[in-house]
C-alpha cells in the first residue's frame, strides 16, 4: 500500500489528513495519509533519511527550511523558493510548489479590473507563492512584514488609508487566527476597507477568521483558504502519480 503524509510542527489544525483519507475512500485508492509532527531540523533530516512515505506535503514552518535537504526542485519551486509537496522518485526527494496552482485556481473567479494592486500580509513560503501568482497575472504587489526590508515591503505600522485605497486585494498569509487561536488577528486598519475590496485569508480553520469577520463587517468580499487547500491537494496527488 502506498503511503503519503504531511509534515509540520503543529498539525492539530490540519485538514489534509481528513481530505486525503476521504478522497482515497471515495475513489477506491489503496493508500494511507498520516500526519508527522516534526519539532526541529534534526527530526526533519531523519524523516527524509527514513523514506517512510512515497510523497508528502509540507506546512509551517518547513516550506523553506526543507529545501537544502532535497535532491531536486521543480522550476516553480526554484522561483518561489518554497516547497509544499515532495515526491520520492528513484530514491530521490523532488520538491514542488502546489500552493501556486491552488491559489491561482481559488482566486480566479473573484478578480476584477479593480484589482490592480495587492497587499500581502506576511513573507513566508505561502506569501511567496501568492506573490508569484499575482505578479504573473499583472498585479502589483506590496508586502507587509514584522521586519521589512527591500522595495515594496512595509511594516504593519506603515499601513494607511492611501495604501488600502490603492490595494483593492488584501491577502493574509500569516497563521494568526488559526484554530485554536481564533481570537487572534493581524494588526490592520479595517475601517479603510470598502465594498470594492477582496480580502483573502489563507487559513481554512475556522471557516471565518476574526480577520475575515472584521473585513466583512466593513463591506469587503471575503474568501478563506478552503478552496486553495483542495486545489493544491489535488495537484499534489497528480504529482505523486505522474
Amino acid at each position: 500500500m502506498r503511503k503519503f503524509g504531511l509534515i509540520g510542527k503543529s498539525l492539530a489544525h490540519s485538514f489534509s489528513k481528513s481530505f486525503f483519507e476521504g478522497y482515497f475512500s471515495e475513489n477506491n485508492i489503496e493508500a494511507t495519509y498520516q500526519n508527522f509532527e516534526i519539532q526541529n531540523e534534526k527530526e526533519l533530516v531523519d524523516f527524509l533519511k527514513e523514506k517512510k512515505v512515497d510523497g508528502f506535503n509540507v506546512t509551517i514552518p518547513y516550506k523553506e527550511t526543507i529545501i537544502p535537504f532535497l535532491d531536486e526542485l521543480s522550476e516553480e519551486a526554484k522561483v518561489v523558493n518554497a516547497v509544499n509537496t515532495i515526491r520520492l522518485e528513484n530514491d530521490r526527494w523532488i520538491g514542488y510548489n502546489t500552493d501556486v496552482f491552488g491559489f491561482k485556481q481559488s482566486i480566479k473567479p473573484f478578480l476584477t479590473n479593480k484589482h490592480e494592486k495587492a497587499l500581502i500580509l506576511g513573507t513566508g513560503g505561502a506569501a511567496k507563492a501568492v506573490s508569484y501568482v499575482l505578479k504573473d497575472i499583472g498585479i502589483e504587489v506590496l508586502t507587509v512584514s514584522r521586519t521589512p526590508h527591500g522595495r515594496n515591503q512595509f511594516a504593519y505600522a506603515d499601513i494607511n488609508k492611501h495604501m488600502i485605497k490603492a490595494c483593492k486585494l488584501i491577502v493574509n498569509t500569516t497563521p494568526l487566527g488559526m484554530y485554536p487561536n481564533v481570537d487572534e488577528s493581524v494588526e490592520f486598519p479595517f475601517d479603510f476597507l470598502s465594498e470594492e475590496h477582496l480580502v483573502v485569508d489563507l487559513i481554512y480553520n475556522p471557516d471565518e477568521t476574526l480577520f475575515l469577520k472584521q473585513a466583512k463587517g466593513n463591506q469587503a468580499t471575503i474568501l478563506n483558504g478552503a478552496s486553495m487547500l483542495k486545489e493544491q491537494a489535488l495537484k499534489s496527488w497528480a504529482i505523486w502519480n505522474k
